[in-house]
């Protein structure tokens, strides 16, 4: 029996796979527990269709992604940070702060999970930050980090 996965199956596929499977294991595991659906024309063809919708859905996505990167770009972040006489720094500037400081000063809510700092910011002066849009885009945010 031909089978289209509505959900991953360890043993079978991944969801939307068209299968073939015993009918007993269709009919007692498969079907019964909602994992998928018998292989109709219709079925099939709704299949298609889904595919079609959701890969338009995903050029969207990305398409949004792209343009938010190309507006992050352009803008730019201003930090203080607390310093000694020397030019020794009391702290660090962390993701959350840059995060708070782009809604605050850009507008952008930017999630703080999605910057990718490798160390902290410890002195005053221009930064890039790599911010992770979507997985197949990332933007750079200019931080100017300065002296209090």
């Amino acid at each position: 029996m031909e089978v289209i996965l509505l959900e991953d199956v360890k043993t079978l596929g991944k969801k939307g796979d068209k299968v073939t499977i015993n009918d007993g294991y269709a009919r007692n595991f498969v079907l019964p527990k909602k994992l998928g659906i018998e292989a109709t024309p219709k079925n099939l063809n709704d299949l298609k269709l889904k595919k079609a919708n959701d890969d338009r859905l995903a050029q969207e996505k990305l398409d949004e992604a792209k343009a938010f990167a190309a507006q992050i770009a352009t803008k730019k972040v201003e930090l203080f940070i607390k310093a000694g006489k020397d030019g020794r720094s009391f702290g660090s500037v962390s993701t959350k702060e840059i995060a708070q400081a782009a809604k605050d000063q850009l507008g952008y809510d930017i999630d703080k999970k999605k910057m990718q700092l490798s160390d902290p910011i410890k002195s005053a002066g221009i930064f890039t930050i790599p911010i992770k849009i979507h997985p197949k885009v990332t933007a750079e945010l200019k931080v100017h980090v300065t002296e209090q």
